[in-house]
């Protein structure tokens, strides 16, 4: 019997769940769907049209191979059901072949391939439809590995009528997916701490500051801009996909959010041009800290000085008197425009990569400095038609405050 196999784009309504961690959705997913575009890094599933069936790749420890038998020969009984959710990081592309960790698959979405990242968008009614473009591998499986790639080894036709439960969250930074993984395995069963560190390319134990990679270490600033009651992001910064339609809708003053992967983004950038880079190289054999990177690549980012010495106080600082700047300069004065979405976000922190150099060169990183620059741009208005909520909305944005500023790629002005 020849398999069914899905077309893609693959479209499905889902359920919106918001809990403490952030934003998910609840779906019901064929099996075939998820064996096409999930993975984990130990294992991987392929189907083959010649063969009509299943190869998994990838190692596993010999003592799980049973299990995934006996999940196989379940699946083939009448009575075969899978109540409990398989947890998905969405938008986590899968390492090229003969990469060392997962930490490589972290590089801003803005690199990947538009045509494969996951859209949620919310229909008529508050209902939501996620849409999988294509077959890619784009989701890493942070639970449910062994019911998944059981199923890989069963009949086909036992997969071609099996639905699954899943819960996914969209653009969830991997130190959150290293913590869920724990967090969800620790109350169930022990879990070898070194399967955690070779899973997501973390140890969630605790870490000196120095061993910090660069979205962990932005993880952690992000957190404290989002919990500090002075933070001009205070409450402000949650667990959501960076396209969310819901989160852009919030724009009145009281309610306007933008996502943690946002802001751990435009962090990250700061001092570090690839972050999956830097973190696959200092996770690769031996673990290594941070100030190891100044031997291996040249990095021309602003504050990278900063992170190899383990300066985060001036890290933070400069973000948070920047973003105070624009609390003032930007946000209080249209807090419903595109400058408080998304993608207005996300320009403001390009800007501050360009600023920068300058403020370091005047030997300030005080707010009045920034409000003072930025104050040019304050006129520009960010309701305007020609702004939008997609990557070219982020440029543009960019663009006019740049101008205003009189800045440049490298000026100081």
């Amino acid at each position: 019997m020849t398999m069914k196999r899905p077309t893609y784009p693959f479209v499905t309504t889902a359920l919106r769940v918001d809990q403490p961690l952030g934003i998910f959705y609840i779906v019901s997913l064929p099996a075939a769907v998820v064996l096409d575009v999930a993975y984990s890094d130990r294992l991987s599933a392929r189907y083959s049209s010649k063969k009509n069936e299943y190869t998994i790749t990838g190692t596993q420890r010999a003592a799980q191979m049973p299990r995934l038998e006996a999940i196989a020969k379940y699946v083939s009984r009448v009575d075969a059901a899978f109540p409990n959710a398989i947890i998905l990081a969405g938008n986590a592309p899968q390492l090229p072949e003969g990469a060392d960790t997962v930490a490589n698959a972290s590089d801003d979405a803005e690199d990947l391939d538009d045509g494969d990242e996951w859209s949620i968008v919310e229909g008529p009614a508050g209902q939501f439809q996620l849409t999988i473009p294509s077959d890619r591998k784009m989701a890493n499986i942070i639970d449910g590995q062994h019911r998944l790639f059981g199923l890989a080894r069963a009949p086909v036709d036992a997969v071609d009528h099996m639905g699954l439960v899943c819960a996914i969250f969209l653009d969830l930074p991997q130190p959150f997916q290293a913590q869920l993984f724990a967090i969800i395995n620790s109350t169930q069963k022990p879990v070898d701490k070194s399967l955690t560190y070779e899973q997501f390319g973390y140890n969630v134990l605790d870490e000196e500051p120095e061993m910090w990679t660069p979205d962990k270490l932005a993880v952690f600033l992000s957190r404290r801009l989002a919990v500090e009651k002075d933070s001009p992001l205070f409450k402000r910064i949650i667990i959501a996909p960076k396209k969310d339609k819901a989160l852009e809708a919030l724009t009145n003053e009281k309610l306007w959010r933008v996502s943690t992967a946002t802001v751990v983004q435009g962090i990250s950038r700061l001092y570090s041009s690839n972050p999956g880079r830097d973190a696959t190289q200092m996770l690769a054999g031996k673990r290594k800290p941070r100030s190891s990177l100044e031997r291996f690549r040249k990095d021309n980012s602003p504050l990278r000085p900063a992170f190899i010495e383990g300066n985060d106080l001036l890290i933070y600082t400069i973000a948070f008197n920047f973003l105070s700047a624009c609390k003032e300069e930007f946000w209080k004065k249209q807090p419903d425009s595109f400058i408080t979405r998304t993608v207005g976000v996300q320009a403001l922190f390009d800007v501050l990569r360009l600023l920068i150099p300058e403020a370091l060169a005047e030997g300030t990183i005080a707010t009045s400095w920034f409000r003072d620059r930025l104050r040019p741009a304050g006129d520009i208005d960010f309701n305007e038609d020609r702004f939008n909520a997609s990557g070219s909305g982020r440029s543009l944005i960019s663009r006019e405050i740049r101008a205003k500023l009189n800045l440049t790629t490298g000026s100081k002005r």
